[in-house]
């Protein structure tokens, strides 16, 4: 899997950081998954971060913090178990990132011609605004903007905009100022993770009839 589209440098410190909200750090955490330009940049953000921890004063620990670490330790078995292989995470048996594990997968739902939504519940944010979108071959979607911004990683399928073409591993990050028509190339559908820090502006009636109904 060849990557083209990547994330910003604010994003990746934010994410190294653990300053990114949950959702958008999930759609991050699946590029990372298959990017490794972005995995060694965030590597040396968090190099940078703990560079700056070393440069801090140290806060001065209990006297028996020591024996009450040693204590937990001696309490856990010597011998771990090795876990059992963990599940694919999977839609109506589509494969979905790995970064999806944990989170609540609501069925696909009908929101236009050619194109369903599953909303993804996060258990550590339940307001955040994150969801699948499953559009099909040569489809358009609704001609948006932006109230915040938006994230995109490109599970299966491929789309273009007035930005080039995104393929599967790609992460397509439009700010408040982008407006754009994604079309989905005509071999086949198109499944992306996408998670919203605001709200989508449509400029057509069928779109804004849709937000308040999908808080997209």
């Amino acid at each position: 899997m060849t990557t083209t589209h990547h994330a910003t440098d604010e994003t990746l410190m934010r994410y190294a950081a653990g300053t990114l909200s949950a959702a958008p750090a999930i759609v991050v955490k699946a590029h990372l998954a298959s990017c490794p330009v972005c995995r060694a940049r965030v590597g040396q953000y968090e190099a940078l971060g703990g560079a700056l921890l070393e440069e801090t004063e140290p806060t001065q620990m209990s006297a028996t913090t020591l024996n009450d670490v040693l204590a937990m330790l001696d309490d856990e078995d010597a011998t771990p178990l090795t876990p059992p292989p963990l599940a694919p995470v999977e839609i109506e048996g589509i494969r979905l990132p790995d970064a999806l594990r944990g989170c609540d997968i609501g069925r696909w739902r009908w929101i236009g011609p050619g194109m369903k939504m599953s909303r993804v519940g996060v258990p550590q944010d339940p307001d955040a605004n994150l969801i699948l979108l499953k559009v099909g071959p040569g489809r358009a979607l609704p001609d948006h903007g932006h109230v915040g911004t938006e994230f995109t990683y490109i599970v299966s399928g491929s789309f273009s905009d007035r930005f080039g073409r995104f393929s599967p591993g790609d992460l397509a990050e439009m700010d408040e100022d982008v407006e754009h028509q994604p079309v989905v190339d005509k071999d086949g559908e198109c499944i992306c993770l996408a998670a919203l820090e605001g709200k989508m502006r449509f400029k057509n009636v069928m779109g804004r009839m849709l937000q308040p109904i999908f808080r997209i």
